[in-house]
C-alpha cells in the first residue's frame, strides 16, 4: 500500500505539473479597485482540448489497482507505465521492485507487487499460475506480447528442428512512454502498403488505432480483466494520457497543432552551438523517418529528391543482427539475454523473392530467424524487395524526452544513446552495402538521390547526440 500511494503521490505532483495549465481571465476596465480585480481574477483549467473532468477520472483509472468490477489481475496502468519511470518501464526500475518484493517477504509471505504476474513469466506456457521465472522482465524490461501466427507462417521447434503444431508466437517487447502521445499515432504522411493503419497507430507495430482501443488490449492481455470495461474509462484513458507531455514546450507544440497554427513553435531549449551542429545533423540524417511534429512521420526532407518515402523500416534492432563476411557494418551482438528470444519461422514466401540461387516463386518455403517479426505477424506478408515487405517492420517511435527514457528500441537492447547512434550508424553502413550496383540510392540514405550522405560522420557523432539529450 505504501508503494501505491508514493507512486500516486509522485504521479500526482507530476502530471500537476503538465496537465492543468491555468490562464488567468481578463479584468473589465471597470473594475478598478484592486480588491476587485483580485476577485475578478479567475484561474480557468487548461486540459489540452480534453475535458478536465475525464481527465481527472483517467488520472485515478491510470493508478487503480482495484479495478474489482472487471475482474483483473490487480494490475494497473501504472504499474508498467511507471510515473516514477517516465511513464515508461526500465530494467532497473523493474529489479528494484522485484528486490523490494523479495524483502517485505521476508517478513510479510503474503506481500505483493501486481508488476509480476504468471502472464509475464518466462515459464508461463508450461507452469500456467505457478509461473515464477521473471527473468526477460527483470533483466530485459520486456512483456509478453501474443500473436495468433498467419496461416503462410509456422514456427519450428527449436528440440527437433521439425514445423511444430503451435498456433501463436510470444514476443518480448519494451513498455514505451505515453508522454507526449498526442503528437503521435495515425497522421496524414505517407501510407504504407498494407493495413492495419497504413498512416500510422498505436503500440510498436501500429496495430492499435486509437489509444482507447491501445487501452483495451493493454486491459485484456496484461491486466488480464474478464468484464468488458466501459467506454467511459476508456475514453478517460485517453484523455489523461492525451495531456501528458515531456515538457511545457512538448505541450505548448500539441496545442498548436490542435489549433492548426502556423507555423508551429519549435519545442528545443536553448542549444548550444555543439547542440545546434548536431540539430543539423538530426535534420539530415533522422528526419526522414522522424520527421513531423511528434519525431514519428515519416517524411521527405527539403534536401531529399522526389523519390518514395517509406512508413515502416527494418533497423535491424531484432535479434539475431546481420553479419557481414566483409565487415562492411558490424552491429552490436545481441546480448544472451535477449538473444533467447528469437525463434525460427517456416515461411511461405508470399511474392516472387530473390534468393542466392534465383527467383523464388511465391509460395516457396523458407525459415528466418528473429526475435520479434514485427507487422508481419499482423499482416503474413513476407517477400519480394526488402523494404517492401513487413519482415520485421515496426512503427516509427517519438523521441522526445529519450534522454530519460533509456534503454532503447523495442526490445530494450541498447542501453545509452551512443549506442542509439552507433547502431544507426551501421544501419547506415548496411543500406549502402547492400544496394544493387546502378540502382537509385534509397531516399532513406541520400539527400540528392545520388549519394549516400545521410549517415552522421565520426566527427559529428558528438554533437548528434548532445542534440538528443536535448529533445
Amino acid at each position: 500500500m505504501k508503494v501505491l500511494s508514493s507512486l500516486i503521490a509522485c504521479g500526482l505532483v507530476f502530471c500537476s505539473t503538465l496537465l492543468i495549465r491555468a490562464s488567468t481571465g481578463e479584468t473589465p476596465p471597470a473594475a478598478q479597485n484592486p480588491r476587485d480585480r483580485a476577485l475578478q481574477t479567475r484561474q480557468v483549467p487548461d486540459c489540452g482540448g480534453e475535458p478536465c473532468d475525464a481527465v481527472a477520472r483517467g488520472f485515478r483509472a491510470f493508478f487503480d489497482r482495484r479495478m474489482e468490477e472487471l475482474g483483473g489481475n490487480g494490475r494497473a496502468c501504472a504499474d508498467c507505465h511507471m510515473a516514477t519511470d517516465n511513464f515508461q518501464l526500465s530494467p532497473a526500475s523493474v529489479e528494484a521492485r522485484f528486490r523490494l518484493l523479495q524483502l517485505q517477504r521476508r517478513f510479510n509471505p503474503n506481500a505483493d507487487d501486481p508488476l509480476f504476474r504468471p502472464v509475464d513469466a518466462d515459464d508461463f506456457r508450461t507452469n500456467g499460475d505457478s509461473a515464477s521465472d521473471f527473468s526477460n522482465l527483470r533483466h530485459n524490461g520486456l512483456v509478453r506480447i501474443t500473436f495468433p501466427l498467419p496461416p503462410n507462417m509456422r514456427l519450428i521447434d527449436p528440440a527437433t528442428n521439425a514445423v511444430s503444431d503451435e498456433t501463436f508466437v510470444d514476443v518480448w517487447r519494451s513498455v514505451p512512454t505515453v508522454n507526449d502521445v498526442a503528437l503521435t499515432g495515425p497522421d496524414g504522411g505517407i501510407a504504407w502498403l498494407r493495413g492495419p493503419n497504413q498512416r500510422g497507430g498505436y503500440q510498436m507495430d501500429a496495430r492499435a488505432t486509437t489509444l482507447q482501443e491501445q487501452a483495451l488490449g493493454a486491459l485484456v492481455n496484461h491486466a488480464q480483466i474478464q468484464i468488458a470495461p466501459p467506454q467511459q474509462l476508456l475514453d478517460d484513458l485517453s484523455s489523461f494520457q492525451r495531456v501528458l507531455f515531456t515538457n511545457h514546450r512538448v505541450r505548448n507544440l500539441a496545442d498548436a497543432v490542435r489549433a492548426g497554427t502556423e507555423p508551429l513553435p519549435d519545442p528545443d531549449p536553448r542549444l548550444t552551438p555543439l547542440e545546434e551542429a548536431g540539430k543539423a545533423v538530426f535534420t539530415r540524417a533522422c528526419t526522414q523517418c522522424h520527421g513531423g511534429a511528434g519525431q514519428s512521420t515519416p517524411q521527405a526532407t527539403p534536401q531529399a529528391p522526389p523519390a518514395p518515402v517509406i512508413r515502416f523500416h527494418r533497423i535491424m534492432s531484432q535479434c539475431p543482427r546481420p553479419v557481414d563476411p566483409a565487415a562492411r557494418f558490424v552491429f552490436e551482438t545481441c546480448q544472451p539475454n535477449l538473444a533467447r528470444n528469437a525463434r525460427t519461422y517456416e515461411i511461405a514466401l508470399s511474392v516472387p523473392t530473390a534468393g542466392p540461387a534465383g527467383v523464388l516463386p511465391a509460395g516457396t518455403k523458407v525459415r528466418r530467424t528473429s526475435s520479434d517479426p514485427g507487422r508481419a505477424l499482423l499482416t503474413g506478408f513476407i517477400g519480394g524487395p526488402l523494404p517492401l515487405d513487413d519482415w520485421e517492420k515496426l512503427d516509427i517511435p517519438g523521441l522526445r524526452g529519450i534522454a530519460h527514457t533509456a534503454p532503447y528500441f523495442h526490445n530494450n537492447s541498447a542501453a545509452t544513446l551512443e549506442e542509439v547512434v552507433d547502431h544507426y550508424i551501421e544501419f547506415f553502413k548496411l543500406v549502402e552495402a547492400n544496394a544493387a550496383p546502378g540502382a537509385p540510392v534509397p531516399p532513406l540514405a541520400t539527400t540528392d538521390g545520388v549519394h549516400f550522405d545521410r549517415r552522421p560522420t565520426p566527427e559529428e557523432r558528438a554533437a548528434l547526440i548532445a542534440y538528443l539529450r536535448k529533445l
